[in-house]
Order: C-alpha cells, then structure tokens, then sequence
C-alpha cells in the first residue's frame, strides 16, 4: 500500500509462500495476496512483493503466461513494485540451507537471472516506475576468499543491463544487495567498503560503459541509481549493528537503501541451560540460522548454524545470542527469550522522521517451520497483523 507523504510503499514479501512454479505464484497472488489486500487495501493499489524462482522467470517469458500474469495484477489493483531476486530455486518443503546462495554472483547463472528478472519487472511495473530487485550478499562467507573482484564484476554487469533497460523502457530496476550473517558482505563496514572500493569508483564506471554500450558519464549516473542495499532489519540485528549509526553510516557514504526488509530475529539475553533447551524447538532442518553473540560489548563468535551453536552447550552460558530465525514482528517476548523488536521499531521511527527507502517489505519467510503454537490461525491474519502492527509504528 501506499504510505503517506514520502514515506514510500509497504508489503510483505510472497517467499512467505511455496512460489517455485508459475501456478504456486498464482495461487499465492490470487489467495493470500489478494486476501490481505481486502483487509488492509480494499479501495486503493496494494504493492506487491514479488518472488519468482528462475524456473518461473523462464515460464513467464512465454507471451500467454506473461499475459495471464499481467491481468491478474491490473484486475486485482497490485503494483509490482519489488521482487525478492535472492533465492534462485526452491525455498519451501526441502532443505534450503547455504545452498540459498547458490548460483552466487561468481556464476554466470545469478548474472542471467538476475537480469532476466530485471526485464520481467521493467515489463510489469507501471510506466516510468521504480523497481527494486533484492540479491543475494555475493557468496556464502566460506566460498568469498579473494573474490571480491569477480563479485563485483557480477553486479556492474547486471547493473549495465538494467541502465540499458531503463533507456530501453522507461523503468528503473535496482539491485538491491542484502548483507547477512556469514556471507561475503555481513556487516554495514564491510559493505560500505565494498561498495567504495569495487561499485562506487571510477574503474566501475568504465566498466559498465564497457559492457552497456553507453557513455562513461551515463554509466557513473547509473551505478548509485542501479546499485544499493536491501537492507535487512532482522540481519542488522544478528550482527548486532546499531541502528541508527548503521543507516547514517550508509547515508554518509552515498549508498541507496533501495529496500527495506521489516523483519525481526530471535535474541537472548542470556544463554541458560532453560534457554538452550527451549531453542531446540526452532533448531530445524530447512533454513540456516546463523548465531553472532557476545559477552558484555564483546563479539565472541558467529556460528553458522544453529546446531553447532547449541553444541556449544554449557560453554555458551552466560552469553548473548542474535539468532537469524525471522519470527512475526509483532512479537517481543517469547516467555525464555525475547526478540529484536525493538531494533525494528528503532528503524521505522527512523524512517518517519526521515525516510530510509520507498519500498518496505515484511519478510517473515519462515511461517511453516516456527514452533506449532506461534502459528496460530492462517497465514494470512498473521500478515496483516505484522502489516498493522508496522503502520502503528509509523503513525507513532
């Protein structure tokens, strides 16, 4: 929907649903999507946040599947405004893991993707718009050893086709990057230097006039318009940023938050034996739950799971964990432990006074593996409780 002022657009992201194929993402539009647009949307355009897997990308460059995809957001009023471009292939019912990051941006194949997916949303957005595509954060951590500038060399070819589409068409598609715990870009500093040493400088100008055909000035305008962050509130969290100091340092560096992902991790205190116990509950096999903690002010370790993390056992006591598990954001307290709920509300009242990015999405992608009594009722009540429960925040 539609914020006021300039507070931009907010959604909720569909990789909360299976959308592998062509007939799943359907039925994710038509039924959830649509249901909570009635409730919270009934008379106005409600944005969409779009996932599409590569297969279905593949199966929509076919006209009549583009058609049907086409009427059915002008006919239920849905603006395709974003898309989670991050995970390549399946994302619900199989063991997902590290290989969420597969193809990273060393293969050709998340290039193509990537911008294949740029010309889907160019064609679905409305005229003259602005899309925002969210990526995966180069690599997984243990795959980035000396990597950064074929990386790079990735994202300035993506963004060379997405600056000649944007003359082409008339829309501007964004790739918008997202840090997270144990990959190559995890924290704010690295990403700012990333950005400074490898996107935002004079060689990647050159180089995406190289590859696009257009002239230096045209493709040193296009780096800042074509390149930015999704910045995810639940991964800040884990790595325990600080969330006003971490926007500003983006801010201060000239890096566009072209997205901003509403959503809130598990945090503990304290580490008990109680705690470890009942943290078993959301140890589960499909999605990785990377764990940074600390003692006092000190950063201690990341593990990149929560498994090997609770091996640790008594050892751990006494520490405090950030476990990247996206739970509601409207829950704080867990009863064992709490949530990084208050990060995020930190982040909207930012965004209020001073607004971060024009696309909100609420990610809560991991609904069907949350212990049984916090999924209560259907998904989508829950989706329009974390939809209200930000527009309260907002209006606070």
């Amino acid at each position: 929907m539609r914020l006021p002022g300039d507070l931009g657009y907010l959604t909720y992201c569909l990789n909360i649903h299976p959308t592998q194929t062509w007939s799943e993402v359907r039925e994710a539009i038509a039924g959830p999507l649509c249901s909570v647009k009635a409730s919270l949307c009934p008379d106005a355009p409600f944005a969409a946040g779009l996932r599409f897997s590569a297969e279905t990308v593949r199966a929509l460059e076919h006209a009549e599947m583009r058609a049907e995809l086409k009427a059915i957001l002008r006919e239920n009023d849905l603006l395709a405004v974003t898309v989670n471009g991050f995970p390549y292939g399946p994302f619900h019912g199989t063991p997902v893991k590290d290989q969420v990051y597969q193809p990273d941006w060393l293969s050709p194949a998340r290039i193509d993707y990537t911008c294949r997916l740029a010309d889907l949303m160019a064609d679905l957005a409305p005229p003259d718009h602005f899309a925002s595509l969210s990526t995966v954060p180069g690599t997984f951590k243990p795959l980035a050893d000396g990597a950064d500038a074929a990386i790079a060399d990735g994202l300035l070819q993506a963004a060379a086709h997405c600056s000649t589409l944007r003359e082409r068409t008339g829309v501007t598609v964004a790739i918008a990057i997202e840090p997270e715990p144990f990959c190559f870009l995890e924290t704010i500093a690295e990403t700012v230097d990333f950005f400074e040493r490898y996107l935002f400088c004079p060689a990647a100008a050159r180089r995406v006039a190289e590859v696009s055909g257009l002239s230096l000035d045209v493709a040193a305008s296009a780096l800042r318009r074509h390149l930015g962050l999704c910045y995810d509130v639940c991964h800040a969290a884990v790595e325990f940023e600080d969330p006003a100091a971490s926007i500003e340092s983006l801010r201060r560096s000239g890096i566009p938050i072209h997205k901003l992902q509403l959503s809130a991790a598990l945090r503990l205190p304290e580490v008990t034996p109680r705690a470890r116990a009942a943290l078993a509950a959301f140890d589960e096999p499909v999605y990785l739950h990377q764990v940074v903690s600390r003692r006092g002010e000190r950063k201690l370790c990341r593990e990149v799971d929560l498994t090997p993390a609770l091996a640790r056992d008594a050892e751990a006591d006494g520490e405090e964990w950030r476990i990247h598990f996206h739970v509601p954001v409207f829950i704080a307290d867990l009863g064992t432990f709490l949530t990084t709920q208050d990060f995020l509300a930190e982040i909207l009242a930012i965004h209020a006074k001073e607004p971060i990015s024009s696309h909100l999405e609420v990610e809560t992608y991991t609904w069907d593996v949350l212990p049984s009594e916090l999924r209560t009722g259907p998904v989508e009540q829950a989706i329009e409780r974390e939809l209200r429960w930000v527009l309260g925040r907002l209006r606070a």
